[in-house]
């Protein structure tokens, strides 16, 4: 038994690398052709729908508001972001506006999650609809304020362009590594915190798809691998019920020390990436809504040089 999770063996590793594996895999094939992401991204999720409404499949977190609005939204994030990519769109204010509005958007769905898991499982118990062990706590309220300060910290979103690459891929250059890491530390006590059961998979599978898409295959594209990868694991979430099946047997210990711990770490990291980014306005005198923020930096400029921008 560990700290943070539960029920580790050579299976359930597996089954969290090969969730790793299949989501890197499908990202990369979809983000390098137009005709594969509009067939994984609109064409399967009417046929998931469908489906599920139909009650031929469908999981727990598929009977509940949060997973389908979740999956949705998910989805929008992504066409919006095929549109930017593959149409003139790409050359307009909306290229900024949208990309910022639907992760803003995404981050204050999990805070509204927070608050409602604190007021309402004061008492720890299995939530009927999506039966995931459920308790409310001051970890809740640290980590809503986490997600706020992820909204404020984004920076240069008006800057957002196209990579003069093949693959046309979705660039957001003043996005850095340490804008990644505090959304990935947030996310993560989002989804230990509201996610229980499913934190391994829903939450940090996730989040090592994303950065590791980030950091090897095509960096400054972070936010389109982070839409992509979560719209294909939130079909694939609410079409099976997975954590049903032995090979993803990796638990949530429930401890509430695991739950604090991870809260006040993610406070911490975002807090510092918030005192970062008011010193560099401070210092450059630079709007960080109309201009890129941290044009000096050798991770901002090897953005810009990977996507021949």
């Amino acid at each position: 038994m560990g700290f943070f999770f539960e029920g580790y063996s050579l299976s359930t590793i597996l089954g969290l690398l090969g969730i790793i594996a299949v989501l890197l895999l499908l990202n990369e094939l979809t983000r390098r052709s137009k005709w594969l992401s509009i067939f994984a991204y609109c064409v399967v999720p009417v046929v998931v729908f469908a489906l599920i409404g139909a009650g031929v499949f469908g999981s727990p977190s598929g009977r509940t508001w949060f997973g389908i609005v979740k999956t949705v939204s998910a989805l929008a994030g992504v066409i919006g972001f095929m549109i930017i990519r593959y149409t003139k769109a790409g050359n307009t204010k909306f290229a900024g506006i949208f990309p910022m509005a639907i992760l803003s958007l995404n981050i204050l769905e999990a805070v509204y999650r927070e608050i409602e898991v604190f007021t309402t499982y004061q008492t720890p118990m299995i939530d009927e609809a999506g039966g995931l062990f459920m308790q409310g706590g001051t970890w809740n309220i640290l980590n809503a304020i986490s997600g706020i300060i992820v909204i404020i910290t984004l920076t240069g979103w008006m800057g957002i362009r196209v990579a003069k690459t093949k693959s046309k891929d979705m660039i957001w250059v003043d996005q850095l590594w340490f804008y990644v890491v505090a959304y990935g530390l947030w996310n993560l006590a989002y989804v230990y915190n509201c996610i229980s059961n499913r934190a391994a998979y829903a939450g940090l599978a996730l989040l090592i798809a994303c950065t590791v898409a980030e950091f090897c295959f095509k960096r400054g594209a972070w936010l389109q691998h982070r839409a992509q990868t979560l719209s294909l694991f939130a079909m694939f979430s609410i079409s099976v019920d997975y954590s049903a099946l032995p090979m993803f047997g990796l638990r949530s210990t429930n401890n509430t020390a695991a739950l604090m711990t991870l809260s006040v770490v993610a406070l911490t990291f975002c807090t510092g990436v918030l005192v970062y980014t008011v010193y560099k306005i401070i210092k450059t005198k630079r709007n960080p809504i109309k201009e890129d923020l941290y044009v000096d930096l050798k991770a901002y400029k090897r953005n810009l040089e990977s996507n021949g921008l």
